[in-house]
């Protein structure tokens, strides 16, 4: 069997037939789909945003991505590319420390789109997490909850408090059900990961809502019928 060629040895031709050009978006989103990995990379060297995007997307598809990959792309790259990164580590993170802790620094970005996604990476996190850590984190995403401009970003939050379960982070889904309808709705939804009597109760307080959604939430959670 002849053996294959070093990834470096395949790189350096890759660019060379490119003539040293970075990859551009639908470059890198072919490369996905053959599964061409040295191609997927080239598009993380350019300046273009979509195409660095897409070249995560790619290294994603092929199950190629890797922890340092998306901790550089939350780090240097510009919001397309960070909101890019944070989606994939819901995804293809395992409690990576790291990512761990620049998803939590990313719950202070400018772009609302990164914050949400980092909410969401947030709420979707599996394996281990310290007591301390958790703690941190429930009291950021609470804190983005009630605080943040953006009504997609605070049910982002809402929603990743109620995927953690973390009894600490009840008050904050309890205040959220003062929030715009959208918010009180997730809100709601959360409500179904804390079982205790203070969750019931305000469940039964859902049920006389002025938005129809809240009330068929707190309606399905309590096992009654429709009104």
């Amino acid at each position: 069997m002849v053996p294959s060629d070093p990834p470096t040895e395949r790189a350096a031709r890759h660019v060379a037939a490119t003539d040293g050009k970075p990859a551009g978006r639908r470059d890198a989103a072919i490369a996905g789909h053959r599964a061409d990995e040295v191609a997927a990379r080239h598009a993380l060297g350019g300046n273009d945003e979509r195409a660095v995007a897409a070249g995560l997307g790619a290294l994603a598809r092929m199950g190629a991505v890797s922890a340092e990959d998306l901790a550089t792309a939350l780090t240097a790259g510009t919001p397309t590319v960070r909101r890019r990164a944070a989606e994939l580590a819901a995804a293809h993170w395992r409690g990576n420390a790291r990512l761990d802790a620049l998803l939590g620094r990313a719950l202070d970005d400018d772009d609302p789109l990164v914050v949400e996604a980092a909410c969401f990476a947030l709420g979707e996190r599996r394996g281990p997490m310290g007591r301390t850590r958790a703690a941190e984190v429930v009291a950021r995403l609470s804190t983005v909850s009630a605080d943040h401009p953006d009504a997609h970003v605070r049910e982002s939050a809402v929603a990743a408090l109620g995927a953690m379960g973390d009894p600490g982070g009840l008050a904050a889904v309890l205040r959220a059900l003062g929030d715009r309808p959208t918010v009180r709705r997730r809100a709601a939804v959360a409500l179904a990961a804390f079982d205790n009597e203070e969750a019931e109760a305000a469940l039964r307080r859902c049920l006389q809502d002025r938005d129809w959604q809240v009330r068929q939430v707190a309606e399905t959670l309590l096992d009654l019928p429709p009104t």
